[in-house]
């Protein structure tokens, strides 16, 4: 038995994978466990912080310690980082200089993009191996702490190779082009590749200060959010302008052949006026700057796409990095793309560099040492693979019978359902009576998007749903929630599209509501008539599948609002505790956690 344990935990979105033998048994972000969003700030301050909470919870979930891994991969490179900026170093380089006040005064060697603060980065990330042996916090040291037993290597892994590997080591796919946008890796914000034949080759990379991802928080700053956070309430109000500006911008963004670009420095209160103090009511003039920042961005990744498809000569795309977490892009790129076929990995944030960087190490640790070696046919030699990613469905699960010790310790009142045909009929009778309910079940979803596991579900019949919903959460009024249908009744409700077809399990892409059905379900399509669909398969998610098939006998729509079960500032759900905290502090109607159903008086 081989264990590889993957992490993420440079910037932010920390986490963790354990392999076991090449495959997934356990991944989960920090951020479900400490309840902090995001886990931490991408500051160079929070850099030293590993997910321990994520490891231990990856190691009791295979029932192992930190004496029994055999690999450890970290999705940064702090070579690769360094490269060209040796002036981090003192002579000898094994020291660093980090002045008392290194924002007071900027060293006049460093670019544009440079942080006064690289050298304390560099030093965390370069000590992340010492820091997870002795550094775990106390109560969790029981299965963490090694100390003599360590035997576990480690391996730091580029960041936008995790990426690719997360998309490449998991797509449905034999052989793939390969497309990463983020904000920023090491130096890189784009990366391409190819994988046929059991080999990678990267095809070339955009670095700093270039970047799609870096362009995007820019403007999320600008309109008031907070960056590395709310890009996703960017696109959603790009739909409600006009891109006014989107000449204005593209004149700043210009291709330059072979995949590169270059990104001009913007001032954006020149072009659009001063940016957006948080909380003031939005203008028409947000709206559009939205609008214009979301056609750039799906023109350009079009052209970059075209350029890959014929350097690659794939017809099949696998993509990564936080950029491929936008919907819209992706389905423009499903529909007008060059590609016959695109994957898009669930957790295509930070996060999912912790699958990625365990899944190289893995696919090069078992071959055998002179296999490594062999470049003849370009790119590296990797193992076969051993899993393709079906569901997202990786994280913690609680048996009933915890649960229900849970509730009778909390003294809450609670109906146990007989079986999974009454938790479908009970459930769906209340959704179609217009409850709102916390939908808690099975194994917590990887990634950022809640498919069903940790779910607040509604009907999608009322118009009014919509607003409920977003006061429930008390969101902005401009954010669309996302239908859940089981896949064999998308294509009566929703115009499928490119050879994807109606295959949408990780809500990556948006689809048009059919014009006859969007009357029968208005709160689950946005002002466009788009929709952020989630298609529900029976052997992925029977709870969920069963559910939409109940409560579609009861009103004849198959087809469910599905929000995060969480509210705001807060991350999803993980935990039955979790779930009660928010449903008690919520206008919730009703909670659903495993096989106890529980409701709140009138």
């Amino acid at each position: 038995m081989k264990v590889t344990l993957g992490l993420n935990a440079a910037f932010h979105d920390s986490a963790a994978v354990l392999l076991v033998d090449g495959e997934p048994v356990a991944a989960a972000e920090e951020e479900r466990f400490t309840r902090i969003k995001h886990a931490k700030r991408p500051l160079p301050f929070s850099t030293w912080e590993l997910p321990f909470h994520a490891i231990d919870w990856c190691l009791k979930e295979a029932g192992l310690t930190m004496a029994e891994v055999d690999h450890v991969g970290y999705s940064f490179d702090p070579q690769r980082f360094l490269a060209g900026r040796e002036d981090l170093l003192l002579p000898g380089g094994s020291h660093i200089a980090l002045p008392l006040q290194p924002s007071a005064a900027r060293d006049p060697r460093a670019q544009r993009w440079d942080s006064p603060w690289d050298p304390l980065f560099l030093a965390s990330i370069v000590n992340a191996p010492r820091q997870l042996a002795d550094g775990a916090p106390h109560h969790l040291r029981r299965r963490l702490l090694v100390g003599e037993r360590r035997r576990w290597q480690w391996h730091f892994v580029g960041h936008h190779l995790s990426h690719q590997a997360s998309a490449f080591l998991a797509a449905p796919f034999e052989r793939c082009a390969v497309l990463t946008l983020d904000g920023r890796g090491e130096r890189a914000t784009t990366a391409y590749g190819v994988y046929r034949e059991q080999r990678y080759l990267p095809l070339g990379e955009v670095e700093m200060p270039h970047s799609l991802g870096l362009l995007y928080e820019q403007v999320t700053r600008q309109l008031g959010f907070l960056h590395s956070s709310d890009e996703y309430k960017v696109m959603a109000l790009a739909a409600l302008g006009e891109p006014r500006w989107a000449e204005s911008l593209a004149e700043q963004l210009r291709l330059t052949g072979a995949g590169r670009y270059e990104i001009a420095e913007l001032d954006l209160d020149a072009l659009v006026g001063p940016s957006r103090p948080p909380g003031v009511e939005l203008e028409q003039r947000h709206f559009d700057l939205a609008a214009s920042l979301q056609q750039l961005l799906e023109t350009r990744v079009l052209e970059l796409a075209g350029w890959l498809r014929e350097v690659s000569g794939e017809p099949l795309l696998a993509m990564a990095g936080g950029v491929a977490l936008n919907c819209v892009m992706n389905a423009r790129l499903r529909d007008e793309g060059p590609f016959e076929q695109v994957w898009v990995q669930p957790a295509a944030g930070d996060a999912g560099t912790a699958l990625g960087a365990a899944l190289w190490v893995d696919a090069r640790e078992r071959l055998p040492a002179p296999e490594r070696l062999d470049s003849n046919g370009g790119g590296q030699r990797l193992a076969p693979r051993r899993w393709t990613m079906r569901h997202a469905y990786l994280g913690p699960q609680w048996p009933d019978e915890e649960v229900e010790a849970l509730l009778r310790w909390a003294r809450l009142g609670y109906e146990r359902l007989a079986d999974d045909v009454a938790l479908a009929e009970r459930t769906a009778a209340l959704l179609a009576d217009n409850a709102i309910v916390g939908w808690f079940q099975g194994r917590m979803e990887w990634g950022p998007r809640a498919l069903g596991a940790r779910s607040i579900l509604a009907s999608p019949i009322d118009p009014a749903m919509q607003q409920r919903l977003n006061e429930l959460k008390d969101r902005e009024d401009f954010r669309p929630v996302a239908p859940a249908v089981g896949a064999e009744d998308f294509a009566d409700w929703f115009e499928p599209a490119g050879a994807n077809g109606g295959s949408s399990p990780y809500m990556l892409f948006t689809y048009r509501c059919k014009a006859e059905r969007r009357a029968r379900i208005p709160s689950a399509c946005h002002s466009d008539g788009s929709a952020r669909v989630q298609t529900v398969h029976a052997d992925s998610n029977p709870s969920l599948h069963a559910l939409l098939q109940a409560f579609g006998r009861r009103t004849g729509v198959p087809v469910l609002v599905n929000t995060s079960f969480n509210v705001r500032g807060e991350p999803i759900v993980c935990s039955p505790k979790d779930a009660l905290d928010a449903f008690f502090s919520t206008p919730l109607d009703a909670l659903v956690i495993g096989r106890f159903l529980l409701r709140k008086s009138p």
